[in-house]
């Protein structure tokens, strides 16, 4: 009996939480965005790449406290390779449900701070404090998947030839949601019931 209740606490944790769930306190948020994805398949072939792997832990339902790392790059054929990178902290907040637009979505906002750099291969060169903020929606597919899309404003203040560089971006990515103990805890009561 404790096989199936375990099973079923099991199942219901991956597929059964509630649109909510996966925002409430305790959980914890795993993934990354996507940016600016180019393979120039004509002359000059250009590629560039950037990718922000990001984890977070819910302090409080809709709010979230974490870390990301990002790396880009973009190259082209006889020019130039430009490089950027970044570690730091990331806070996220959740809008309730009184803004939803869809059954399943969710708009947000994140701000990230941390150490980062753009260094272009023979030229300028920016390393220091990295800032970003923007709006976001997330929209769920399964009770603890999320696709999402994020523009957010970056800037970089710091030393080299240009002291301060900032850009619009806009991104993709997915999120998954694991839940916390308290929300294992309410689903293995909810079971019992």
């Amino acid at each position: 009996m404790k096989k199936i209740n375990l099973l079923a606490v099991m199942a219901l944790s991956a597929f059964g939480l509630s649109a909510n769930a996966q925002i409430q306190e305790g959980n914890i948020m795993v993934g990354g965005n996507l940016a600016n994805i180019n393979l120039g398949l004509n002359d000059p072939a250009i590629f560039s790449a950037d990718i922000s792997p990001k984890v977070a832990w819910f302090i409080q339902d809709n709010m979230a406290v974490g870390g990301y790392v990002n790396f880009g790059i973009e190259t082209a054929e006889h020019s130039s390779t430009t490089t950027n990178y970044g570690v730091g902290a990331l806070g996220r907040y959740y809008l309730g449900k009184a803004v939803e637009v869809l059954k399943h979505g969710r708009f947000f906002g994140e701000a990230t701070v941390g150490l980062g750099g753009v260094n272009v291969s023979g030229a300028d060169n920016t390393n220091g404090l990295n800032l970003s903020v923007g709006p976001g929606f997330a929209y769920f597919i399964t009770p603890n998947i999320g696709l999402e899309l994020l523009l957010k404003y970056n800037g970089l203040v710091g030393l080299g030839s240009e002291p301060y560089q900032n850009n619009l971006n806009l991104s993709y990515g997915f999120q998954i949601y694991l839940p916390g103990k308290k929300t294992k805890d309410k689903v293995e009561s909810d079971v019992k019931m």
